[in-house]
């Protein structure tokens, strides 16, 4: 499992690759630039080492023998598992793509990759669920409750169905309650090092939040000038 030290906290990575030499080579590289590294090659055994392990970042292949690289995904995410997952994978083309993120991914990197850009994307996902706060603290709102050691946000004792930038927005909402985040803010915790991704994204994503929490009691409201706020209904 995974080990630890006094003075520093290393990233734990979860890397699901089941080409021997590509593990050998990506374990070895990350664990030189200061991550722990674990791996399985199989999808069934990664969805429970994920469960048991906790890490704090996993790095996913789609083609994995046992269980698809998608619905190893898709099965953590309706488990309550909100780890951060960057794809790794050799479907590269857009649609490939889009329904990595739509299942429940983070971030995708097509093969070949440069390991620099691998690197700084695993750091901004780290950092994207740091700045959300790490407190085992549950936080809520209303009947919203984030478990923060997990990740999950639940309502009525009930994971909420969300996708992953939704999630991150919640989180970030959830992690000032009775505060105003500024849209700035929000942007960079949901669309973390994404230079592509237009500024006015972020308000689909808080469009589509307001939506699903519709029926929870509380509300997403926008205050001109400060950002968003997450407030419960009253009367």
């Amino acid at each position: 499992m995974w080990r630890r030290t006094d003075d520093l906290d290393p990233m734990k990575l979860l890397l699901v690759e089941d080409d021997p030499s590509m593990q050998v080579a990506l374990k070895r590289t990350l664990q030189n630039r200061g991550m722990e590294v674990e791996v399985c090659g199989d999808g069934r055994a990664a969805l429970a080492h994920w469960k048991a392990a906790q890490p704090d970042v996993v790095l996913l292949d789609l083609t994995l023998p046992g269980l698809d690289g998608l619905l190893v995904l898709e099965q953590a995410r309706k488990d309550g598992l909100a780890t951060p997952v960057l794809i790794l994978t050799a479907r590269g083309t857009v649609g490939d793509r889009v329904i990595g993120l739509n299942s429940g991914a983070d971030d995708y990197l097509p093969k070949p990759f440069d390991l620099d850009e691998l690197e700084a994307r695993l750091r901004a996902l780290l950092r994207r669920r740091a700045s959300a706060g790490e407190s085992a603290e549950p936080a809520g709102v209303g009947g919203l409750h984030w478990d923060r050691a997990s990740g999950a946000v639940h309502w009525r004792n009930e994971v909420l169905d969300l996708a992953p930038r939704e999630l991150a927005l919640l989180q970030a909402l959830l992690a000032r309650p009775g505060h105003a985040v500024a849209k700035e803010r929000l942007f960079e915790l949901v669309f973390p090092g994404e230079a592509d991704v237009q500024y006015e994204a972020i308000e689909v994503v808080v469009y589509r939040l307001r939506k699903k929490l519709a029926a929870t009691g509380c509300r997403l409201v926008t205050l001109r000038g400060l950002g968003y706020l997450l407030k419960a209904q009253t009367g």
